[in-house]
């Protein structure tokens, strides 16, 4: 929940080499320690897209993460945005 108590949505649509180096399955590995949920897939264009819920801090903490891990080097470019969560998601995961 952020200050004023509510989940947020987060997506961010990474750009770069980002399909075929095990991405989504980091993403995903990393989700578990973060209170979030929502999903990681590739999209027809090459990006990936992480789209996932959560209190505002677990998901900046989240891109932190990924931002800071191996998976950094391959990251050329992000569009973040922001939204109310939907509350759509029980977990996090890969999808197709």
């Amino acid at each position: 929940m952020d200050s004023n108590g509510s989940m947020k949505q987060m997506q961010v649509l990474f750009s770069g080499r980002v399909q075929g180096v095990g991405f989504r399955y980091t993403v995903c590995r990393m989700a578990q320690s973060f209170g979030v949920t929502g999903f990681v897939r590739n999209l027809m264009d090459g990006d990936v897209e992480v789209l996932t819920e959560g209190s505002e801090q677990e998901l900046i903490d989240f891109l932190s993460e990924i931002r800071d891990s191996h998976l950094g080097r391959h990251i050329v470019r992000e569009r973040l945005s922001w939204a109310a969560a939907t509350g759509d998601y029980d977990e996090f995961r890969v999808t197709y």
